[in-house]
């Protein structure tokens, strides 16, 4: 139908405009009251046979596209949005659209694959709304997209074989149950109530026994504390004993109450099994409220936090997280909101923490495919939070991904997502952590030239020394190691002939893609004597000093530094440092000012990591002059300073 209403263009759009009649403004009206009721699908209806018939204006494309963005049916809301823009382009009225449009649509042109148009869209939204918390995420993170990329494939991800026609999604573990959630219907109860929203039934809980062929056929949990509203997302504590788990607002026979609004508001329920092990009395959390949402309940390892997913007063967003304390007695602390590290402008929802106390959570307010994405931060001990990760391809998708269970010592969990290719309007998945492996390439180099290194040898070993790799560099000096694994340290042997040989140890990060490890090689001297002048066989320039200073000049560091490098590159090396003066002031003077010189070159080679048993040294005063420049001769300064000098004589090797 959506192609056929696009069809009809903009050829009867200016005159719909203005011949609206009687029965279409009425018809328009209670579309528009059933969209403010949050009934989605019956305002499609209406919406869509007045579009046909070539009625439509900016509120209905407007309403039209937000009805299927709020279900998550993108492909669709991009169509509408897609006319809602080039109507108000027509009209030269785009500044009066809401900024959220600009986001809404931005993030639906993600959901079809266009990222460059959902860019340009993104910077109009940013200049419309620069203090939001999306436009500041989108600002921060220019190469969110390749972020991800180098975070992706580190799962695999399978369909459920029991996902229907229906929507399935969220799930946790409990006595070897996989309980979730659906709007699938049973042999027990074929025929059920629809939800205006989704023009699904409501939603109910489910278990799927496992066993050693996987997971039986899904029953409906509990049957006695099903409700005639939504029953959603389970969450139970350690025991196994409690249960918290969503709901709409209800009354004690379990019958839709709708507020002031006539909304039926989302809240989190508790129920305690009973000492026969039946489940016992459904009752409400003091922490909801008849006049905003609290849904999707979360708990801590140790049963001590619940968060949760809420649009309270306080609220960042469109809805935050939030968690509260639970008291051994049952009670509760005061709500805190997770603050706006986690929370954007956008919506944060769907927590779960795992058993090593990362928090995941969905969100479509940080930069991401599209839709919710899936994303990750640390829980501290404190209680603070680490920054908020993108879970990467194939968790996350183009479309909405929520839902999200990981057991962290299995590597192995599911997600919900309704993204292309599933069988129904949301589906489950099953994942499983691959083992984290990536290569490592780099550049071996000469130190001094910068130029690459052609045929150099490069050996890969642990820290056993066991052999993992052996390649050599390119013509261009690259090289490829074979898959490492993550986390791991290994030892990098570079070798090439007229160089010395270097190893370094480096570990591998804990992310997919390549890692860059580029070395450089300092050309080898030949054999080395006790006597010889480093200076003179690194061919340093000469270490001079300032008159009448000791201090090291930037020139002198440069050179020094040479030094450093051979002695480390060479441990057993033991040096005698012998600083010279011209022949200016008092020959007493002279002497002490060369052995200053000597205890600030010493100093300064330590603090450049070289240990100070392997140095030693005296000042030699005006005694050794390398040129006619004795006491009472005129030179220049230049021919002075060729006196004020370093020599770096090898006493042990």
């Amino acid at each position: 139908m959506m192609k056929k209403i696009i069809s009809l263009g903009f050829l009867c759009l200016s005159m719909s405009f203005s011949t609206l009649g009687y029965s279409q403004i009425a018809r328009e009206k209670k579309a528009t009251k059933s969209f403010n009721r949050w009934a989605y699908f019956d305002a499609i209806k209406i919406y869509e046979r007045m579009a046909e018939k070539g009625y439509i204006n900016t509120l209905i494309l407007k309403n039209l596209a937000d009805s299927y963005y709020f279900n998550s049916r993108f492909v669709e809301a991009n169509q509408w949005y897609a006319l809602l823009f080039e109507a108000e382009y027509e009209k030269k009225n785009l500044t009066e659209l809401p900024s959220e449009y600009y986001y809404r649509y931005a993030q639906t042109l993600k959901s079809v694959g266009d990222y460059k148009k959902s860019q340009r869209l993104m910077e109009g939204f940013i200049e419309k709304e620069q203090e939001d918390s999306r436009a500041a995420l989108y600002l921060a993170n220019p190469y969110f997209l390749a972020y991800i990329e180098n975070h992706s494939n580190r799962y695999d991800i399978q369909a459920f074989d029991f996902n229907s026609m229906h929507s399935d999604y969220g799930g946790t573990i409990l006595d070897q149950q996989f309980i979730f959630t659906s709007t699938r219907t049973t042999k027990r109860k074929s025929r059920r109530k629809r939800n205006a929203w989704t023009n699904e039934g409501y939603s109910k809980l489910y278990a799927a026994r496992i066993n050693q062929l996987g997971m039986e056929e899904p029953v409906l949990f509990a049957p006695k504390l099903s409700s005639k509203v939504n029953d959603a997302t389970a969450v139970f504590t350690q025991d196994g004993q409690t249960m918290y788990f969503t709901r709409n607002n209800s009354n004690a026979r379990g019958k839709s109450k709708q507020n002031r609004k006539e909304v039926s508001v989302l809240k989190i329920y508790r129920v305690v099994k009973e000492k026969d092990g039946r489940w016992g009395h459904v009752e409400e959390l003091p922490i909801n409220s008849d006049n905003f949402n609290t849904a999707h309940p979360a708990l801590t390892p140790d049963d001590k936090w619940l968060y949760f997913s809420s649009d309270r007063n306080g609220t960042v967003g469109q809805s935050d997280l939030f968690r509260v304390p639970l008291y051994e007695n049952g009670t509760f602390g005061k709500v805190e909101n997770l603050g706006k590290t986690i929370n954007t402008a956008g919506k944060e929802t769907f927590p779960f923490i795992s058993s090593d106390y990362h928090l995941y959570f969905s969100s479509d307010g940080h930069p991401g495919l599209g839709g919710l994405d899936v994303y990750a931060t640390k829980i501290y001990a404190d209680g603070s939070l680490g920054p908020v990760l993108n879970m990467g391809e194939p968790i996350n998708s183009n479309r909405d991904d929520f839902g999200f269970y990981l057991n962290p010592v299995l590597g192995k969990g599911f997600v919900s997502s309704n993204r292309i290719g599933g069988k129904g309007s949301d589906d489950i998945y099953f994942i499983a952590h691959k083992p984290c492996r990536q290569r490592v390439r780099g550049k071996i180099y000469d130190k001094e030239t910068q130029e690459a290194l052609v045929d150099a040898l490069i050996i890969v070993s642990d820290l056993n020394f066991q052999k993992m790799d052996t390649l050599h560099t390119n013509s261009e000096g690259y090289y490829l190691s074979k898959l490492l694994n993550c986390t791991h340290k290994y030892r990098f042997k570079v070798e090439k002939s007229g160089y010395n040989t270097v190893e370094i140890t480096s570990t591998i990060k804990n992310e997919t893609g390549l890692q860059t490890l580029d070395i450089g090689l300092g050309k080898a001297l030949k054999e080395l004597q006790v006597d010889d002048n480093l200076a003179d066989r690194l061919k340093l320039e000469p270490i001079y000093f300032d008159f009448d200073e000791a201090s090291i000049r930037k020139d002198a560091a440069i050179e020094l530094m040479k030094i450093v490098e051979l002695m480390k590159e060479y441990p057993t090396i033991k040096i005698d440092i012998r600083s010279h003066t011209d022949s200016r002031g008092e020959e007493e003077y002279n002497f002490k000012l060369s052995d200053q010189r000597v205890k600030e070159t010493m100093k300064w080679m330590v603090v450049q990591g070289i240990d100070p048993v392997r140095l030693t040294g005296r000042g030699y005063g005006e005694t050794n002059l390398l040129n006619h420049c004795s006491k009472g001769v005129s030179c220049t300064e230049t021919e002075h300073q060729v006196n004020r000098r370093c020599d770096f004589i090898i006493q042990e090797i």
